[in-house]
């Protein structure tokens, strides 16, 4: 597994973000500001030992797990021993390789069985939604070989099926509608069960973060959401 650590020695808020799989910093680096500290895991794998840097006392730990990044999150709480003050899951469940909760069993053994240049092309097309949205963030996509996707992906669906962590509590699921990876359905089953949690829907795409600034603005952004009220006529 990769980490990657940004500091700054007047900051004391930290964002620790898990990403999901086949990422790199790329897709998440531009949205950095200072305000924050960042630990951002990535590219999960045995090969790595996990790397934490010496914590600094800090007056607010937000945590972010985006797409497997949520599993992740869960399954190397006990590991980091980081212990958030606030935690957001984005576009997935703990269980990502599950017929009713996450991705098809069928659908996540056929990528991970099927991993070539082209198949990671139409994921990542899959990943931003659409065209458009794929060719503004095209300079994001890794530059990844595909062995190390497939022993990402192999080392991560081992994994899932020997454990979940049902201590860990998520304060705030946002899904999206029109998700192309994750069926939106089964992310609405998980968090609907999930009276804790608070549960916002979107009608955007499995990876939607460059629609903020920054993470500042997106985590103030979950913080103040307001479902809007739809009128009798169907309007908002």
């Amino acid at each position: 597994m990769k980490t990657y650590i940004r500091r700054r020695e007047k900051n004391t808020k930290l964002l620790v973000l898990f990403a999901g799989w086949a990422c790199d910093e790329n897709l998440f680096i531009p949205l950095f500001t200072d305000e924050y500290d960042y630990i951002l895991f990535y590219r999960y794998s045995a090969d790595e030992a996990l790397v934490l840097p010496e914590m600094k006392k800090y007056s607010e730990i937000i945590l972010i797990g985006w797409s497997l990044g949520v599993w992740a999150a869960e399954y190397m709480s006990q590991k980091t021993g980081i212990h958030p003050d606030l935690t957001i899951a984005v576009n997935g469940t703990p269980f990502p390789a599950d017929d009713k909760y996450g991705i098809p069993l069928h659908i996540f053994e056929g990528t991970l069985n099927n991993i070539t240049e082209e198949n990671m092309n139409k994921f990542y097309f899959r990943m931003f939604g659409d065209k458009k949205t794929n060719e503004l963030n095209k300079e994001m996509i890794p530059g990844r070989t595909l062995k190390s996707l497939h022993d990402e992906l192999r080392w991560l669906y081992n994994r899932m099926m020997e454990h979940s962590n049902k201590g860990f509590r998520w304060d705030y699921a946002v899904t999206s509608e029109i998700d192309r990876v994750f069926p939106a359905e089964n992310m609405n089953n998980y968090w609907a069960k999930e009276k804790q949690t608070r549960h916002i829907i979107l009608p955007v795409p499995h990876y939607f973060f460059h629609d903020w600034k920054s993470f500042t603005e997106f985590v103030d952004f979950v913080r103040s959401y307001r479902k809007k009220k739809r009128t009798r006529s169907g309007g908002v």
